[in-house]
């Protein structure tokens, strides 16, 4: 009886993800693998990930390589003894044999010269390609079908189609790629060369594409607009002080600012329940029971929104040290695709940076999200005499096909209030 190695699965990082792209491999074959050894590092559209073996023994195939992107639980390698057989653990090995062709009649249409895929589309009508792959194709414009699919059990996967785009089968002059996918008449003129030493051409990182289209297809299609209000931030100075001050006697945590505000959000957003909302089907209004809000966090990789599911039922305590939890992974990359998601509304703070006022975007499908500016030194008068005081400034963006300006006006009057009495809240 012949030996089985084992095969290591590539994880599934997250409910919704359906594939990943191995980064490096950090064994190789030949090399001895303990279980729980790092196999490969492997990243899906927002963060990164180490694959930990599940076996153990000798690295005996390896099935992809680097920049290769993997449907989540398809064999990546295969681990064992030397000798043993990996063959019915190579991807695909286990697919149906193909069904006899049909014999061909007078009627057949030739298929020789039509792409792999092509025939596939006409034969099943769908056509196997990934989501990076896919969503490459559309922004592009060329027609996936024209791919040359290299990817397990015949998918067409991200690289055929940058492949495809280096070919020029494209829709504009000379093989540029325009909407439409389909190649026009050639100009008979090359290219004129590069100076690379005026300028610098950097293409997109995968995050960077995501959040090009997520704005795009928010201001493309949600009726914006922005209202700007500051607040006495006195009372949650002085908080922040005493805690900070407590802190180490009393074993409390670092509370911020933002931490602060994120805590009275959750708390206003119960109490307007269309700004805790999404817009499905373009005319439907999705009201949620609890608060899932998104944090906007700005990261090596770019704008990541991960997300405190029940805040409106978390602690001020639980909500920091969660909201810290979620900043350390996004600024690592380690961050979870499930986390990513499910937000009802968003808390964008620029304060920090020293924004004074500003229009955040909408991260649809939700129906508002507030903005958090810097403080600034004010005047008021008092008995006759102008006394200075710290003010916050807040901008809050709303879809206005839900939301009217007398309602995000009384929104923002109840988060003021419980800011500007922040601790009476608390007790609250």
């Amino acid at each position: 009886m012949v030996n089985m190695a084992a095969g290591v699965l590539m994880p599934k990082a997250g409910i919704t993800v359906e594939e990943c792209m191995i980064t490096r491999w950090e064994k190789k074959i030949g090399d001895r693998v303990n279980i729980g050894d790092i196999l490969f590092t492997y990243e899906t559209d927002k963060a990164s990930f180490e694959c930990e073996s599940t076996a153990e023994g000798e690295l005996l195939e390896i099935f992809f390589n680097e920049g290769d992107d993997v449907p989540v639980l398809v064999n990546v390698c295969a681990v064992g003894e030397k000798g043993e057989d990996v063959s019915s653990l190579r991807p695909g090995a286990a697919a149906p044999a193909p069904k006899e062709a049909p014999e061909k009649t007078a009627d057949a249409v030739p298929t020789a010269d039509v792409p792999l895929n092509e025939q596939h589309a006409k034969n099943d009508g769908e056509l196997k390609i990934s989501p990076r792959a896919r969503n490459l194709a559309e922004k592009s414009g060329v027609d996936a079908y024209r791919a040359s699919p290299t990817g397990p059990y015949g998918r067409i996967v991200e690289r055929d189609i940058v492949t495809l785009i280096d070919s020029g089968t494209g829709s504009g002059i000379g093989g540029r790629v325009l909407p439409g996918g389909i190649p026009a008449a050639s100009s008979g003129t090359a290219s004129a060369p590069v100076d690379g030493g005026e300028y610098e051409d950097v293409a997109f990182t995968k995050i960077r594409q995501v959040i090009a289209k997520s704005m795009t297809n928010s201001l493309a299609t949600i009726p914006q607009l922005t209202h700007h209000h500051s607040f006495d931030a006195t009372n949650i100075l002085e908080f922040r002080r005493s805690i900070k001050a407590s802190a180490e006697k009393l074993g409390l945590p670092n509370i911020t600012l933002n931490d602060i505000i994120l805590y009275a959000v959750s708390r206003t957003l119960i109490k307007f329940p269309n700004f805790n909302a999404h817009v499905t089907d373009g005319d439907k209004l999705r009201r949620f029971r609890h608060v899932h809000l998104g944090v906007a966090m700005d990261t090596p990789r770019g704008l990541m929104v991960p997300t405190i599911f029940n805040a409106d039922q978390k602690s001020l305590t639980e909500i920091s040290a969660e909201a810290k939890a979620l900043a350390k992974q996004a600024q690592a990359g380690s961050v979870s695709p499930d986390v990513l998601q499910g937000g009802t509304f968003t808390v964008s703070n620029l304060g920090s940076l020293g924004v004074e006022m500003f229009t955040p975007v909408i991260n649809a499908p939700q129906t508002a999200i507030l903005g958090v500016c810097n403080l600034v030194t004010r005047f008021r008068m008092t008995d006759g005499e102008a006394k200075p005081y710290q003010a916050m400034g807040l901008s809050v963006t709303y879809d206005h096909r839900v939301i009217d300006g007398a309602p995000e006006a009384r929104f923002a009057m109840e988060l003021i209030s419980y800011l500007e009495n922040f601790t009476a809240m608390l007790v609250e």
